[in-house]
């Protein structure tokens, strides 16, 4: 049943319930399993310091809202390229390299020096194409940061801060940061908002505004915050990951990192003072050549 639609039949009604008794169930089971897995994952790691770290900058030509995107020009550079040459400046990172499907993407990045990796078609999300990425290295790594692509005014400060917060916390398998939602943000569905515990530890994200308060209006007093798209996994977690069954809120909201917190997993939240600069659409890359501009960056 679509989300707009309804029913007065009892039938409907008890079909509806049925539908939701039977993913609650899925998802215990798999929660139940993850659980498991994670008590052995907690095991390993506490007999080793997560040492060796890989960036992985997962590129792809296909996008429906904006074709061919890591190959589009900023400044005279290939987007791809300029996130690579931030992603470099990190300090905590072993080895950085691309993953993608495109032939194209790998020739341009081999082109600018960058390593690359070849991946199938078939993956689902960046999450995915790092994992097979990983399969492919010899030698082994126990954090690995997804770098997104699209992000050519990342802050290099980021990387090492998500890589730091995930060796500081052994409890956690995932690690993500966010920013200050700027109130103009509030209602885009692009921009992912992030509530957190006492802790430091997400709670949930949404494509919506959270929290929502009674008057269902942006409260200006209210720290809201806004979801970054870099995040980093224990290496030991990433190859599990793709075997975990999709969860009800993951594909509600579409969020990978939903069927994480789904699956009862713990994710480390840190928060920066940096703004994000995706670039989502084809509108979005004036904004950052003129930002780039501003700060005299070639």
């Amino acid at each position: 049943m679509s989300p707009t639609s309804t029913t007065s039949s009892s039938s409907g009604s008890n079909s509806t319930t049925s539908s939701w008794l039977m993913q609650g169930l899925l998802a215990g089971a798999a929660i139940a399993a993850a659980a498991g897995t994670y008590a052995l994952i907690s095991a390993r790691r506490s007999a080793r310091f997560r040492s060796q770290v890989i960036g992985i900058i997962p590129a792809r030509f296909a996008s429906s809202r904006f074709q061919g995107k890591p190959l589009v020009p900023i400044l005279g550079k290939p987007m791809i390229q300029r996130t690579w040459e931030r992603a470099k400046l990190a300090t905590t990172l072993n080895k950085l390299v691309v993953a993608t499907d495109d032939e194209r993407i790998a020739e341009i990045c081999q082109g600018f020096g960058a390593d690359v990796i070849m991946t199938s078609e078939s993956c689902q999300n960046g999450t995915e194409r790092c994992n097979e990425a990983l399969q492919y290295l010899r030698k082994k790594f126990d954090i690995v940061v997804n770098i997104q692509g699209d992000e050519p005014l990342l802050e290099p400060e980021i990387i090492d801060g998500v890589v730091k917060a995930l060796q500081a916390s052994p409890d956690a398998v995932f690690s993500t940061a966010v920013t200050s939602l700027k109130p103009e943000d509030a209602s885009d569905p692009n921009r992912v908002k992030c509530v957190v515990d006492a802790r430091g530890y997400a709670i949930y994200f949404s494509r919506g505004l959270i929290p929502y308060n009674k008057s269902g209006i942006v409260n200006p007093q209210y720290p809201y915050l806004l979801h970054l798209g870099i995040q980093s996994y224990d290496a030991q977690f990433l190859k599990i990951y793709p075997e975990l069954p999709p969860t009800p809120l993951q594909l509600e909201e579409d969020l990978e990192q939903l069927k994480v917190l789904e699956n009862g997993y713990k994710m480390k939240v840190i928060k920066v003072d940096h703004d994000a600069h995706g670039v989502d659409t084809p509108e979005d890359v004036k904004k950052i050549e003129s930002l780039m501009r501003e700060r005299n960056l070639s």
